[in-house]
């Protein structure tokens, strides 16, 4: 596969990616406000389950097809630094996902379904539904920022 394919499925799964966390946060935010607690039970459950079908494909091919680019262009990846540093905002992106963003998605589709309206649930809810926007906001700067490095190219130090 010559490099501007894999260059083009690069691409494609970098737009997948990123197109599918920020839709995710704004159909959360959506729902959310509607006070529905079937809606945003249902709209993390889509969530969740848009992770597995964009999200984490989308990851692999790029992945896949950044280290195929950049071993038909001949760059060395850990010295390059543009590459270097995207991939550790790549990897800081994946690891906020695992261990905050994804586990949160969980919760606040539980508390959702529960559908228990009194006070003390309704604090738990906004209290974890904001720790999941912060989070989720991270995961998709840190990728974004990535993004801008790929495509700027800056000069900076590798490995």
């Amino acid at each position: 596969m010559g490099y501007l394919i894999w260059k083009l499925v690069h691409i494609v799964a970098v737009v997948i990616f990123l197109g599918n966390i920020t839709t995710g946060l704004f159909w959360a935010a959506r729902a959310r406000r509607s006070r529905d607690w079937r809606l945003i039970a249902s709209t993390f459950d889509s969530i969740i389950r848009s992770d597995r079908w964009f999200t984490m494909p989308g990851v692999a091919g790029i992945i896949i097809a950044g280290v195929g680019a950049s071993m038909q262009a001949k760059l060395p990846i850990l010295a390059t630094g543009w590459i270097l540093w995207s991939i550790v905002l790549f990897a800081l992106s994946g690891l906020v996902f695992a261990w905050k963003v994804a586990p949160l998605q969980r919760t606040l589709r539980a508390l959702a379904e529960a559908g228990d309206s009194s006070a003390p649930a309704l604090a738990r809810f906004e209290s974890h539904f904001r720790q999941w926007e912060r989070w989720g906001l991270i995961a998709l700067l840190a990728p974004v920022l990535a993004l801008v490095l790929m495509v700027l190219k800056p000069s900076l130090p590798g490995w």
